[in-house]
């Protein structure tokens, strides 16, 4: 086994085992007092958001208090990557803590895809099910949509949402080919075709709001992966131009808004100590879209390309008591990295496990310093980059560019292969952007990590080498 590779077994931390108890300001009684009970966990990811689209990452432009209150209460990281570049693998890194390449979904899935998350592998649910959880999923899944490969066969005892992405339903703009319906299910029923997309971050809300309510008595693990701002984007009549500043702005004020509401219903059932939250992203922007996507800041390209800009993302965690309130932190982390420290945090035993490729981060979380493992930036199969360290090499590769952005919804000019870079070397504490290749003035760094994007590929080809078209 690689270096970056290792088992995680049996992992405990102490000094989480106490909840919460008492009333709320409302008068409600919560969780009883167990010493036994262990941490809630919600994740909300969100579609295709930008580094920069929120007001506390420096967007003044965006009005996003709840968000903003979120950082102020935890830890706001600025050197956070999302598992991939674009949605499935993005989301399977997250779920199961491993490169999206080991777990058979390398590439992003749609309607007439076969495959699927492989049934051997194990999600966060997956664990904390076997582990007297309480697991739900309410939004976009996308790891798969035969039988077989939804949520309630991987861990969820209850699934809300679509199985793939917003855009792959009849009305898409420029179809690669002919959408069948876009399906919405509750559970492993569908109940609806082609939702109505300006309520959707609603009914999400409502049903995540509702299941803190059905469990707030239990342990449980809330997954809440929007289905905005991924194009066609919508937003519910108490948004529609709310902002001031456009369509976009207007969905991250509603997503702003759920967040809210699912504080709020932690707050009332006083969960809130016991409760891990994070927020997050699964890729850059999406930029053929123009003012119907997001922004980078100034990050180097976008969503579909492994420079900053499509995989450096917001992310934020709160658990009060635990993690230090208003900590900005550099340190660098993954979204491989959100499995095995959630179960280290929630000291969950499994007779077997997978190996991860993240790591437990709760150090990091909690304020401290803590050496990461080196993190490879793959994309469609191919590793394009590592980063260990301030370094980051990229490998010779073409990539995607947008000459020319669209509007108001209609995708603009995107090459897939339309930009091209040689070997590089960027310093990302002094060149985030990654505007100036240092390779000749480091030659051994980056010979050293040119070598391990060589090892890896090798990796990845065999991983692959049964679902690569």
């Amino acid at each position: 086994m690689r270096p970056y590779s290792f088992m995680l077994c049996c992992l405990s931390i102490t000094g989480f085992s106490s909840c919460n108890t008492g009333k709320s300001d409302a008068g409600t009684t919560s969780q009883k007092e167990d010493k036994t009970r262990k941490p809630n966990v919600v994740i909300m990811l969100t579609d295709d958001q930008g580094y920069f689209d929120m007001h506390c990452y420096g967007n003044q432009n965006m009005v996003t208090p709840n968000l903003d209150r979120l950082a102020s209460e935890g830890i706001r990281m600025t050197n956070y990557y999302s598992g991939a570049p674009s949605s499935t693998p993005s989301r399977a890194a997250l779920l199961t803590g491993r490169y999206a390449e080991r777990v058979g979904i390398p590439f992003v899935v749609d309607d007439l895809s076969d495959n699927g998350l492989k049934t051997s592998e194990f999600t966060i649910a997956d664990y904390l099910k076997q582990n007297d959880y309480a697991t739900g999923i309410f939004g976009k899944w996308h790891l798969g949509c035969k039988p077989e490969h939804l949520p309630i066969q991987h861990g969820f005892k209850e699934f809300f949402g679509i199985p793939y992405s917003n855009d792959m339903w009849p009305f898409h703009p420029q179809p690669t080919h002919a959408y069948r319906a876009l399906p919405l299910y509750d559970n492993d029923k569908i109940i609806e075709y082609n939702p109505t997309v300006n309520q959707m971050t609603t009914r999400i809300t409502e049903r995540a709001v509702q299941f803190i309510e059905h469990h707030k008595d239990e342990q449980f693990f809330l997954y809440v992966p929007y289905t905005q701002p991924h194009v066609p984007l919508g937003v519910s009549g108490k948004f529609k131009d709310k902002s001031g500043e456009g369509l976009y702005a207007d969905v991250i004020e509603e997503i702003d808004w759920s967040v809210g509401q699912i504080m709020e219903t932690l707050r009332k059932y006083n969960l809130e100590q016991n409760t891990l939250v994070i927020f997050t992203s699964d890729n850059g922007p999406w930029l053929s879209y123009g003012n119907h996507g997001g922004s980078t800041g100034g990050l180097r390209e976008g969503k579909g390309t492994t420079f900053e800009g499509g995989q450096r993302v917001p992310f934020i965690a709160r658990m009060t008591g635990k993690i230090p309130a208003g900590i900005v932190s550099d340190q660098f982390m993954s979204a491989l990295d959100i499995a095995p420290t959630v179960l280290a945090l929630t000291d969950t035993h499994m007779p077997r496990m997978n190996a991860f490729d993240g790591e437990d981060v709760w150090p990091t979380l909690t304020g401290g310093k803590q050496e990461h493992a080196p993190f490879f930036f793959i994309d469609n199969g191919h590793v394009e980059a590592v980063r260990d360290g301030q370094w980051k090499c990229v490998t010779a590769h073409k990539y995607r560019i947008v000459p020319t952005p669209g509007k108001d919804g209609m995708p603009g000019v995107q090459l897939q292969n339309g930009g091209e870079i040689g070997l590089s070397l960027f310093n990302l504490t002094e060149d985030p952007n990654e505007t100036s290749n240092v390779a000749d003035q480091h030659p051994e760094i980056t010979e050293r990590l040119k070598r391990m994007i060589d090892r890896m590929q090798e990796d990845v080809d065999e991983w692959i080498k049964d679902v690569r078209p």
